[in-house]
């Protein structure tokens, strides 16, 4: 038979000549075929395909003949994808869906998937574009509305909520990739090829990412930082995650595999200067990091001698991989990195010990930088084979504006969703409490500020993304993609720093379980045969409740005559014995909570997760 690699070629194949011939096609259907491969995470095998689509429509559909003049779902449509791919499109194309007093007309409240493409569009907006900022607040109540209306399309209220909870455009691309994939299954005008390429795609490049993370636990381990910096946060799961969230791509492993180094590198020395270091030897850590000098180590306590030579180490190990390849020194440039990172760490430390709240000018000139991205944007600038003039060089180490934007987007997620955890364990006040001491302000009134200030910095990002000229499309994606990551980490609180189950749900949707190829109906409806059950009812005549009494009450039977054999079955050893037992136990596990073995719930994967992958903390 056909083996998954080979399915997948040929599918890709299929896909590739579907675009090509789409170019005969209406401008719509193009359109919506790239937003359907982009949604299901396909995209990155099709650049060339869906780069000529979009040439094609902008010039010349874009310039000349308006074919989608009055549709606002295909306006706003087109806006996205042509601005998404850096291509200058005004707002001005949804002037004539005002009325003459300046609002949205109410007309296009009739038109739910018009309002939810429209929504979507705005946050590709850019500052001071005020006809994009009028539609997101108009899209954003009769979205809200929509929900309330009986009759709205099931598939299409699932499209709205959605959105809703979080915009495509600041979406994780492989959990969107996920999802869509399941919603895509349900749609009426599904293509099974797409979908199949989509499904096969998924788990062949989660199993690179499985074999990444098996290689930087082996890593992880012999390092030996989680034994001897007690006090740290173990969370290799988690920084691996982030740097899937940053580039997934297949061929982008190394950097994936020295990403997730550097992230992990970056929550234990956090841990140091948040948790555990006198000022004093954080001082001392601060200094060895700028000097990058070992002999530093000699007045400092041996955990941070150790986290000093873990990163000493790693990161002279990946300057030697570089300039073994390239021929470029990288060490300064990384070690400067590092330095802006420990000495804003340790300015936090000193606010912290004084018991000083900073402004929020104050605290978010620092802020930006101690919230690590600068330091992990870095490292990708060099992973990702960016040019080393000393130009582009000089330009890196000012952190020009698609850094700034990305790393204040972490800043003030990582605050709104870990202010009060990190306050209970004694950290600095965060941007939401500087504010209010600084404006008197509720607490609800400085979420919303700092919300506000999110949404402005996409913005400014949207803005930076066309204008960086200097820096390859594999960096500034890195760019975006960290920012996304922010907004799914701590949408549901810390989802880095605290161990919840929205970050376990991640891990397991994109690391561990893999996308069911067929049907994920329950074996019934998938026309499976009757079980006990139905056999039950059918015999008898009684109620489906009745009928599984009557099981649950053979099952406790039957255990009674296996507690009475188990002591009589003296040709077997204890080991059979006990297994037996225990497969009967894993059946009463397993089906607890509905088909834990054949379809995917929660239960199991906290199973999983507990089993296999989160250690028991010894504190």
């Amino acid at each position: 038979g056909e083996t998954h690699t080979e399915r997948a070629v040929k599918l890709k194949e299929d896909v590739r000549m579907m675009l090509d011939k789409v170019e005969e096609a209406a401008p719509l259907h193009r359109l919506e075929l790239i937003d359907t491969v982009q949604r299901l995470g396909i995209s990155y095998h099709f650049g060339v395909e869906i780069k000529k689509i979009l040439e094609s429509i902008y010039h010349c559909d874009h310039r000349s003949s308006r074919w989608n003049e009055e549709d606002l779902y295909a306006i706003a449509l087109e806006f996205r994808l042509l601005r998404q791919h850096g291509y200058e499109v005004p707002q001005d194309v949804f002037g004539r869906f005002i009325d003459e007093s300046g609002k949205f007309k109410a007309c296009l409240c009739e038109d739910t998937r018009g309002i939810l493409y429209l929504y979507e569009a705005t946050y590709l907006s850019i500052p001071g574009e005020s006809i994009l900022d009028e539609a997101r607040d108009f899209t954003t109540k009769h979205l809200k509305e929509s929900l309330n209306d009986k009759n709205i399309d099931q598939n299409l209220a699932m499209l709205v909520r959605h959105s809703l909870e979080l915009p495509l455009h600041w979406r994780m691309l492989r959990l969107e990739a996920c999802w869509f994939i399941d919603a895509y299954g349900r749609s009426e005008d599904m293509n099974s090829n797409l979908l199949d390429l989509a499904k096969l795609d998924f788990n062949m490049v989660q199993a690179i990412h499985q074999d990444d993370l098996k290689h930087m636990s082996r890593w992880w381990k012999s390092t030996r930082l989680g034994e001897k910096m007690t006090f740290s946060r173990d969370r290799l799961m988690e920084n691996f995650l982030w740097t899937v969230g940053v580039i997934f791509e297949p061929e982008f492993q190394y950097f994936r595999r020295m990403s997730t180094k550097v992230n992990t590198l970056i929550t234990s020395i956090d841990d140091l200067y948040d948790v555990y270091g006198t000022l004093e030897e954080l001082e001392l850590f601060t200094n060895a990091v700028e000097r990058w000098d070992v002999n530093e180590m000699e007045r400092v306590p041996d955990y941070m001698r150790i986290c000093f030579l873990a990163l000493y180490n790693s990161i002279n190990e990946m300057a030697y991989d570089t300039l073994k390849e390239r021929g470029f020194n990288t060490i300064p440039y990384l070690k400067n990195a590092w330095t802006d990172l420990c000495k804003c760490y340790l300015l936090e430390a000193k606010w912290y010990k004084s018991g000083y709240t900073p402004t929020l000018e104050e605290y978010i000139n620092n802020a930006w930088i101690s919230i690590s991205a600068p330091v992990i944007l870095t490292h990708a600038y060099f992973f990702a084979d960016n040019p080393t003039t000393e130009e582009a060089l000089a330009y890196l180490e000012k952190y020009p504006n698609i850094i700034r934007w990305s790393s204040m987007i972490l800043r003030l997620s990582n605050d709104l969703g870990t202010s009060q955890d990190e306050l209970q364990r004694g950290d600095n006040p965060k941007s939401i409490q500087c504010y209010m001491h600084e404006t008197g302000a509720s607490e609800e009134d400085a979420r919303e500020h700092i919300r506000h200030l999110i949404s402005e910095t996409w913005k400014k990002m949207n803005e930076d993304r066309v204008a960086s000229s200097l820096f390859n499309q594999t960096f500034i994606g890195a760019a975006i993609n960290l920012a996304r990551m922010a907004q799914c980490m701590y949408q549901h609180g810390d989802g880095h720093g605290i161990e919840d189950r929205e970050t376990k749900d991640r891990v397991l949707s994109l690391l561990i379980n893999p996308i069911p190829l067929g049907s994920t109906n329950d074996e019934l409806q998938r026309a499976d045969n009757p079980k006990s059950i139905q056999c039950y009812m059918h015999e008898t005549g009684s109620s489906e409740e009745d009928a599984r009494e009557h099981i649950r009450h053979l099952i406790s039977e039957t255990w009674k005559k296996m507690n009475e054999d188990r002591v009589a079955s003296s040709l077997f050893n204890q080991t059979f014995i006990g297994a037996i037992i225990n497969l009967a136990r894993m059946a009463q596990c397993m089906y607890q909570h509905g088909d834990g073995h054949g379809v995917e719930d929660r239960e199991t994967k906290d199973r999983v997760l507990s089993l296999l992958i989160n250690p028991i903390h010894l504190g």
